[in-house]
């Protein structure tokens, strides 16, 4: 096929998602239910993208976990995001080096 097929297809795609919601949604929401909903959303999506890939990106799992570990630890004493992707990297790869 050719490439621009798949871009007129891509963009087509991207445009339906994002023209449906401002179809479908002319007044405001007001449900605090659906509020909530949309509200947690890309969280959800965020960490169901991101923890399969943690847990697989190294060669073992253990590794993997030890990193996870330190990452939630230091994320909970809301340190910066550049610190705790370093912290996680650094006990990974200590741990690596240990097994």
């Amino acid at each position: 096929m050719s490439v621009a097929i798949y871009v007129a297809v891509m963009s087509g795609v991207t445009y339906l998602i994002r023209m449906v919601p401002f179809t479908f949604f002319r007044k405001k929401i007001t449900s605090k239910f659906w509020l909530s909903f949309l509200h947690y959303i890309p969280y959800a999506v965020l960490s169901a993208m991101t923890m399969p890939a943690i847990f697989y990106s190294t060669g073992s799992t253990v590794t993997a976990a030890a990193g996870t570990i330190v990452a939630l630890v230091m994320a909970y004493f809301e340190l910066p995001l550049i610190a705790v992707a370093l912290g996680a990297s650094a006990a990974a790869f200590i741990a690596g080096l240990i097994i």
